[in-house]
């Protein structure tokens, strides 16, 4: 019986870890540059896009705002269907296995 409260007292703490690991994730912000720092882009730590940035010197300065807002939408929506995607086909592979809702696998 103490094999099993210990295993049980484990996993509750990689639980607790695992949680302070996604919400550190989540304030994560990091910065992506290509071409010499003309074009930059923010993503979360959990990977969402939080800003793009286009040297105005690669487009007309008129449009700039407009172009940075449709990339961010388009990337958004390209991960969105792509969870989307693979948590169906999750579905598919673990099908009948009781499996927390918005657990990742794998672990």
């Amino acid at each position: 019986m103490k094999d099993i409260m210990g295993m049980m007292k484990a996993a509750s703490e990689m639980k607790a870890k695992m949680e302070t690991m996604q919400a550190e994730l989540a304030d994560l912000v990091v910065e992506g540059r290509s071409g010499g720092g003309m074009v930059s882009v923010s993503l979360s730590g959990k990977g969402d896009m939080r800003g793009l940035k286009i040297d105005r010197s690669l487009l007309k300065p008129e449009d700039a705002e407009v172009v940075e807002d449709l990339i961010v939408a388009a990337y958004n929506d390209a991960k969105a269907k792509s969870e989307a995607e693979a948590q169906r086909k999750m579905a598919e592979v673990t099908a009948g296995l009781p499996i927390p809702p918005g657990m990742k696998l794998p672990f």
